[in-house]
């Protein structure tokens, strides 16, 4: 079992920047490839960004490319998404997720653990 466990959102408002970190206990954290998510109200969950196991790879939603940045440290179970310049159409709950497979992957369906989610609000 991998538990996950999201930190770090709030409320901020436009252009303003946001570092979620995502906390993941188990045994095998580093074979795992990890990614983010999104739900925002009225509207169906979303891909983000993804890092493979190693953190050499990641991968983004073009609306979100070149402002936010995926890490990980895997010494510290951790992963993390840096959120800069945000936008209100960036508000949603975001989600950490583990994939059951080391390459990075947008598809839900590829990850097999998720957190609870945290609340980003970015007002006008």
């Amino acid at each position: 079992q991998v538990q996950l466990v999201e930190s770090g959102g709030g409320l901020v408002q436009a252009g303003g920047s946001l570092r979620l970190s995502c906390a993941a206990s188990g045994r095998t954290f580093r074979n795992y490839a990890m990614g983010w998510f999104r739900q925002a109200p009225g509207k169906e969950r979303e891909f983000v960004a993804t890092i493979n196991y190693s953190g050499g790879s990641t991968d983004y939603i073009n609306s979100v490319q070149g402002r936010f940045t995926i890490s990980r440290d895997n010494a510290k179970n951790t992963v993390y998404l840096q959120m800069n310049s945000l936008k209100p159409e960036d508000t949603a709950v975001y989600y950490c997720a583990a994939a059951a497979r080391a390459y990075s992957t947008s598809y839900p369906g590829d990850y097999a653990y998720w957190g609870q989610g945290t609340q980003v609000t970015v007002s006008s």
